[in-house]
């Protein structure tokens, strides 16, 4: 029997979406293993034998003689942990649609699932009265060119490469920080080592020679920190990185060698330094920028000492519990005006090609809105990548953002692969529901990574294993989206990352040396191989069975692989093909 309460669809959702002006991309989940085929049915909501518009009978319990239905044979797309995912296309003559499924199952059942029941069409008198009422289809109203997700398409091609600016390179020293302390410290939360833009500058032929064609930088603008996301002055580049003139010849030299520059839009919350919230300190509700901020109670730094204070419950918000990042309201009128101001000063001015946003999920959804007109209607192609660790289907409906981090494949990839938390079956599963979370035009957009500012170095997680780290690596570079490298993961750096130290972010290391030349030689192949197999960003996966417990195959376009997760060696039949695997070892068949 098919479980009915299983089968689910949500409409104008990552379940019916359109692609592009003409195409519409439909999804059904059921029971795993329960559903032997799906039809879709659907077709135009106007093709009546009686009744219809003229009728006044597009719903409701008359809403017979309907015949514009035809069948769409459903493929399997996926299985996750106790679901199979369906999937079809579609292109409506006229835009718009009225649509069910038609579930058979294993022993001679047949169901119709629509907006309002599941109904058992069996008998043929039962199927005709069904298929022709209207009343129980979903709507996909129209097909609104505006509305849909326009990504662009050079992202698709990229490969990105991640930078923090204090810690990359040091390029004139003579424009570093009071007290910088020699490259190569040990990093804290609190010292600088001296790098700027300048430095970055001096390293784009490095950069070039490893194949990455496209630069993201953590924030550059005036602040305090040494990861520049307490911003004091959102129009200029820190004074420690070189200042504009060192920005702008930067976006100049990448754009000649054919990459792409990114930065990073703090919106969420400024620096405790700003002008603009000192404003506030000094002058309380006077302040004309009192309600930028979310605050609580006036004064707002208590008259007590400091660690005397309540930070669960301050008299502002931050964010987080960071008292030095007060959190912005972007609901303000004018609050809102100067930061899409500042998002259009850097796309107008100095050319960028993408805004990464900071806390992005903290920001009201009308404010992306407006950023997004203005960004978009200076730059069409614009990249407007939203930082989300969680799902993040309510900003991508084509009027926020073009597709977000991949914290969920992220976390997939380095479960398995690193940690061991997650066995053959559970990785397949979470990596499966990452493909079908999103459209797939948003999936070919996505932002891959395995490490970042943010969390430990891959190889870190990974024990130091560089083996499991190329697993990882291999992983991430043969799925859909646009892959990236943190600074110096290609030569093997290190680091961990918790609430009070900074090991990840550790000075870039220049010396030859002392990099690992090997690993770097093997992320340039899978560069390469990235730029040379376009089949990679597929925006669907299809699992190769092998029957054994670490080993895990699929295929990508005309190149098949296998991974041995496990610390033995394996011999492994592949398309009835034996293929030895040596412990955290891999193949590629051109089978």
């Amino acid at each position: 029997m098919i479980t009915k309460s299983s089968i689910a669809h949500t409409p104008k959702s990552a379940d019916a979406y359109a692609v592009n002006k003409e195409t519409l991309h439909l999804r059904l989940r059921t029971a795993k293993a329960e559903v032997e085929r799906v039809v879709l049915w659907i077709g135009d909501p106007y093709h009546w034998a009686e009744g219809g518009l003229d009728g006044g009978n597009l719903g409701g319990s008359e809403a017979h003689g309907w015949v514009g239905g035809t069948e769409v044979e459903m493929e399997l797309e996926g299985q996750t942990d106790h679901h199979d995912h369906w999937f079809a296309e579609f292109t409506p003559p006229k835009r718009r649609t009225r649509y069910g499924f038609i579930l058979y199952g294993k022993d001679g059942e047949k169901l119709v699932y629509g907006e309002k029941r599941v109904v058992d069409i069996s008998d043929p008198k039962a199927q005709e009265l069904e298929l022709s009422n209207i009343s129980n289809f979903f709507c996909f109203p129209y097909l609104n060119p505006r509305d849909v997700l326009d990504t662009p398409k050079w992202v698709e091609k990229t490969v990105w490469y991640q930078i923090f600016p204090e810690r990359f390179a040091n390029g004139r020293p003579e424009i570093s920080p009071e007290g910088v302390e020699p490259w190569g410290s040990e990093p804290t939360a609190f010292n600088f080592m001296g790098g700027d833009l300048w430095g970055v500058l001096d390293k784009l032929d490095y950069l070039q020679d490893l194949g990455v064609n496209g630069l993201y930088f953590c924030p550059i603008f005036t602040a305090n920190a040494n990861h520049k996301y307490d911003t004091v002055d959102y129009y200029n580049v820190d004074p420690a990185f070189g200042g504009n003139e060192a920005f702008k010849a930067l976006v100049k030299e990448a754009h000649k060698r054919g990459m792409r520059v990114m930065l990073d839009a703090v919106f969420n919350h400024i620096g405790d330094q700003s002008p603009l919230w000192l404003d506030v300190v000094e002058k309380g509700k006077e302040s004309k920028y009192a309600d930028w901020f979310w605050i609580n109670e006036f004064p707002v730094y208590p008259d007590t000492p400091k660690d005397e204070w309540d930070f669960w419950n301050f008299n502002y918000e931050t964010f987080a519990n960071v008292i030095e990042m007060p959190k912005l309201n972007t609901e303000n009128e004018e609050c809102r005006a100067y930061l899409l101001d500042v998002a259009r000063h850097w796309v107008e001015e100095f050319d960028i090609d993408g805004w990464r946003l900071d806390v992005a999920n903290e920001v009201d959804h009308e404010f992306w809105r407006d950023f997004r007109r203005v960004v978009k209607g200076i730059k069409p192609d614009c990249y407007i990548l939203g930082e989300i660790w969680h799902e993040g289907m309510a900003w991508l409906r084509g009027d926020q953002y073009d597709s977000l981090m991949n914290y969920p494949m992220t976390q997939a990839i380095t479960d398995f692969f690193a940690q061991g938390l997650s066995d053959k079956q559970g990785f397949i599963s979470d990596v499966s529901r990452s493909y079908m979370s999103y459209p797939r035009n948003v999936n070919k957009a996505m932002f891959n990574l395995l490490d970042s500012h943010d969390t430990s170095r891959i190889i870190s997680l990974c024990g130091d294993n560089k083996a499991k780290a190329k697993l990882a690596y291999l992983f991430m570079f043969t799925q859909v989206g646009s892959p990236c490298i943190y600074y110096g993961g290609e030569i093997g750096m290190i680091g961990d990352r918790g609430m009070a130290y900074d090991k990840n972010r550790r000075c870039m290391i220049w010396e030859e040396e002392n990099q690992d030349l090997e690993f770097r030689a093997f992320i340039q192949k899978l560069i390469q191989m990235r730029l040379t197999y376009p089949a990679l960003n597929d925006a669907s996966i299809e699992w190769v069975e092998v029957e054994d417990e670490t080993c895990v195959a699929y295929q990508r376009g005309p190149l098949t692989f296998v991974l041995n997760n496990s610390d033995k060696e394996k011999t492994v039949l592949v398309e009835n093909q034996p293929v030895m695997l040596s412990a955290y070892g891999y193949e590629i068949l051109e089978l």
